[in-house]
């Protein structure tokens, strides 16, 4: 089975991130900017939280508060579960799952080290299906 490891080496370790004092509409500009749903909320070199669409979602537009004046720090989501980058993908799954969150902090101890997303799981679960099938059918092959 597959680690979180080979996921970031396949996708690589980049990481887009935010202040906690920054507001909200900077946060989405940077998301637009990068193609991503969510960011990290770095404060000082620690990571302090995550701060995705869906928290801007239920926590700007429905509650009628201003992107442009919110700061992130009022909107993110403080308890940020991460995994560990010796971790399995189906424990990746099972985390995610669990706690209903798209995007999971890499820490190797306490070293940010990258983010992986369902997407990224989902993935690298179809290339391992693919390589299984590819494998199964010269097998077969072989056979005949």
């Amino acid at each position: 089975m597959y680690t979180v490891r080979d996921i970031l080496r396949s996708k690589g370790t980049d990481i887009w991130s935010i202040t906690p004092e920054a507001t909200a509409y900077e946060a989405l500009q940077i998301m637009s900017d990068k193609d991503v749903g969510a960011l990290l909320v770095i404060d000082e070199g620690k990571l302090v939280g995550i701060f995705s669409e869906r928290d801007y979602a239920r926590k700007v537009i429905l509650r009628g508060r201003y992107s442009k004046e919110t700061p992130v720090s009022e909107l993110m989501t403080s308890e940020v579960s991460s995994i560990d980058p010796a971790s399995t993908i189906k424990d990746c799954m099972a985390l995610m799952t669990a706690k209903r969150i798209r995007h999971l902090p890499v820490m190797d101890h306490d070293r940010l080290i990258g983010i992986i997303t369902t997407g990224d799981v989902v993935s690298q679960i179809i290339s391992d299906q693919d390589l299984t099938i590819q494998q199964l059918e010269r097998y077969i092959a072989k056979g005949y």
